[in-house]
């Protein structure tokens, strides 16, 4: 297996709705965790992190149950071995001893997974653990244009913890890069990227560094009617707080809109919403269900925006319609439209840069490559270490770039381009300014 881009190989032994804020940080109480464990034991059930972590235990306290597993991995390959973390990795070495008959495959550009305990530094230092280590690179990418390995590549090499290699494309690669300044709101940029893809039947990818910034991709494709896969992506029309809120202005509208008669007046719409928009709105957290109980609905992860921004979309949605039933029912039509268009087989794919890793698309375009957005302010304002953390973002474009077989579109603000941009490309071919004689 050669992913795109180089691949290492070590061997040893003789072998219309859109925007919204980033998430807020959203910390596990310690009783949940003490009470999680509990029923875990109560079960008699081991999660994945147990499967590694008894194991280990086990192998390293009965030394003729070690001999065992030894014998039945005579030979070990460990894939992808840039994402193991320390345990894992112990694990495998441990399994391999002391023959060391282990091949293992991995990318040190593709070290992307800080966050899940990945470290690039454990592929470096793998000679430490494996004296006769050898070290086979891979270095030709089959799948991406000469010129999206050529700046990929200029990229990545701005990192200081990596293996030094040569990465060139394959004999017969073709395609392009675009690079696609645009300072326009992000719906209208993201407009502008599909209506430039060429209709040729391939596959294509949005692919952006978070989901909220995916969320323009979404409402353009349904504005557009185009079928699209984003299995864990919702839009704000989704979120069920959406219905809450619409009851709670109803509510507010009966009380502050009251006709001669008594009855609530008709059309009384804005001042509801905007009623709870000055008073504010407090929602109560969904009942916790069973596993058994939940749907693939459920399991999406939460939309990350505040419920009051949500109430502030909800009165910039209200102003085409009369009634709050009018909204309801203008919502209801947009999620069925959403449903329908939301299917596994289409053509266009919307996606993070980190959910698509061993994946390839046709035509891709990298949005959001603004400075700010990509690398993430906050990811590097929250590291204990910056410049490490600077390098993962750096390794996430590059794996976010080579997705593409045949062109590559990279859109950014020519206000503010990334750093990676001006890393990888000239001010003159970015546009911001000719370069000095």
């Amino acid at each position: 297996m050669v992913p795109c881009g180089s691949s290492t190989t070590l061997s040893a032994g003789s072998s219309s709705i859109s925007g919204s804020r980033p998430p807020r940080s959203r910390r596990i109480p310690s009783r949940a965790f003490l009470a999680y464990e509990q029923a875990l034991e109560d079960a008699g059930g081991l999660d994945f992190d147990d499967l590694v972590a008894r194991s280990l235990r086990l192998l390293a306290a009965r030394p003729p149950l070690l001999r065992r597993w030894r014998e039945r991995c005579h030979d070990l390959l460990v894939d992808e071995t840039q994402d193991v973390d320390r345990s894992q990795l112990r694990l495998a070495l441990l399994l391999a001893a002391p023959a060391n008959r282990i091949f293992l495959v991995g990318d040190d550009d593709q070290t992307i997974y800080g966050w899940r305990l990945a470290d690039v530094r454990r592929v470096l230092a793998l000679a430490d653990s494996l004296p006769d280590l050898r070290r086979i690179d891979l270095t030709v990418n089959y799948r991406c244009p000469p010129v999206v390995v050529e700046r990929a590549v200029r990229l990545v090499e701005h990192n200081q913890e990596r293996f030094v290699k040569s990465i060139r494309s394959g004999p017969v690669a073709a395609g392009r890069l675009i690079l696609a300044p645009d300072g326009s709101d992000e719906t209208t940029r993201i407009a502008h990227v599909i209506a430039g893809w060429p209709d040729d039947g391939g596959t294509r990818a949005i692919l952006a560094r978070t989901n909220s910034e995916l969320l323009p991709a979404a409402a353009v494709a349904v504005e557009l009617g185009l079928p699209f896969r984003a299995a864990r992506l919702r839009l704000l029309t989704e979120d069920r707080r959406v219905d809450a809120i619409l009851r709670a202005a109803e509510s507010r509208a009966a009380e502050t809109q009251v006709g001669a008669t008594g009855a609530p007046a008709a059309g009384s719409l804005l001042p509801g919403l905007a009623a709870l928009a000055r008073s504010g709105i407090e929602l109560p957290e969904p009942p916790l269900r069973a596993a058994s109980q939940l749907d693939d609905r459920d399991l999406d992860e939460p939309l990350p925006v505040e419920t009051g921004d949500l109430l502030a979309a909800l009165v910039g949605w209200a102003a085409p319609y009369r009634s709050l039933s009018d909204l309801a029912e203008a919502i209801e039509r947009h999620r069925s439209r959403i449903a329908e268009l939301r299917r596994d087989d289409a053509q266009l794919t919307l996606a993070t840069a980190h959910s698509t890793k061993g994946l390839e698309f046709d035509h891709v375009a990298v949005i959001g490559m603004d400075a700010g957005r990509f690398p993430s302010a906050r990811s590097l304002r929250e590291s204990t270490e910056p410049q490490r953390a600077l390098e993962e973002e750096r390794r996430l474009a590059y794996v976010a770039w080579t997705r593409a077989r045949r062109s590559l579109t990279i859109v950014y603000d020519p206000a503010s381009p990334s750093p990676f941009l001006l890393e990888a490309f000239s001010d003159r071919e970015l546009g911001l300014e000719h370069d000095s004689p």
